[in-house]
């Protein structure tokens, strides 16, 4: 229910407001995520989850087929972002499911949500410091600024979920945050909804496999 009210809510925002589709489907990419978190806490069986994200997608999917929810759909260029958000939305709950650790759940989905977007928003304000990856251009600032925003995200939820100190905190955060940046600036046509939280999910392995969480 909450995902078919955030559905209309964007399509209300493009249709009567007149909201540009760029706007509105960064405005599902955040809610989506931010609903998304709710999933460890009220779901033990991933079976539920696997509903959810199916729905999800097979809502999205007809859109693209049948032309419709164009407030996440009408943009110019060509992406693929929408269709994989509830793919690795699920494939990250069962990782989490696996270790049993929300750090392994929560990180990879918010940094997705919140850094990507704010990424988009800093690179189209300050488009001056530009480069290429691939035949496609990123920005220099909005890379910076996903990398901030991505330790802000890492260190918070490692230090609040995790009884860890401060410097492992820290050391794992910086490698996220470093690592999820470069997986943003060399991926495109949406491919980064799932590059990002891989990226931050095979890290997060890494450490643990290294008895560092």
């Amino acid at each position: 229910m909450a995902y078919l009210v955030l559905f209309v809510s964007s399509e209300v925002l493009y249709h009567k407001f007149r909201f540009k589709a760029e706007f509105t489907r960064k405005y599902v990419h955040i809610a989506t995520g931010v609903l998304s978190l709710l999933f460890p806490l009220l779901f033990d069986n991933h079976l539920f989850v696997l509903g959810l994200t199916f729905s999800f997608l097979i809502i999205l999917l007809l859109s693209v087929k049948y032309d419709f929810l164009k407030s996440i759909n009408e943009i110019s260029r060509v992406s693929r972002g929408s269709i994989l958000y509830p793919i690795i939305v699920y494939v990250t709950y069962l990782v989490y499911h696996n270790y049993n650790q929300m750090i392994f759940y929560y990180i990879p989905i918010l940094i997705l949500a919140i850094c990507d977007p704010i990424a988009a928003f800093i690179g189209k304000i300050w488009t001056k410091f530009s480069y290429k990856t691939f035949g496609q251009t990123k920005t220099l600032t909005g890379s910076i600024g996903f990398f901030i925003v991505a330790i802000v995200v890492g260190l918070l939820l490692m230090l609040n979920l995790e009884s860890i100190g401060i410097v492992k905190a820290i050391v794992i955060a910086l490698v996220i945050a470093l690592t999820t940046t470069i997986a943003e600036a060399l991926t495109h046509k949406g491919y980064d909804n799932i590059a990002i939280p891989l990226t931050a999910i095979m890290v997060l392995i890494l450490f643990k496999k290294l008895n560092y969480i």
